[in-house]
């Protein structure tokens, strides 16, 4: 038996981002210096980051996936996150969560990744 409350009909699968937070620009810029170790392209822009959530008290909450389940650096990744953005100054502290739902795609990917690894 499902025990899961059904998702709303046109609820959106991912949380939205704090885009409006002062700190949300030093945030992604933080991400962005995360690179999965086998594309050259950072998680940011891969699409790896689902949302970027900063409280009134400024922390940090990451909602995040990888390209697959089976990913080598699935235990690592999370740790590599809260350290990229830790140091940013204003930032109190910093909790990462993996999710495979909804499963990331190639289509997730911003222009310029797709530029840098030759799918444009």
């Amino acid at each position: 038996m499902n025990t899961e409350s059904p998702k709303m009909e046109g609820a959106p699968l991912i949380q939205p981002s704090s885009t409006d937070h002062p700190l949300y620009e030093k945030v992604v810029d933080a991400c962005r210096s995360v690179y999965d170790p086998e594309i050259p392209v950072n998680i940011y822009d891969l699409g790896l980051v689902y949302t970027i959530d900063i409280s009134d008290e400024n922390d940090v909450f990451i909602a995040m996936t990888l390209t697959a389940p089976g990913c080598p650096v699935a235990g690592e990744m999370p740790g590599w996150i809260v350290d990229a953005i830790s140091p940013v100054e204003g930032v109190k502290g910093v909790d990462v969560e993996l999710t495979w739902d909804p499963p990331w795609g190639m289509d997730m990917m911003s222009d310029e990744a797709r530029l840098e690894l030759g799918f444009m």
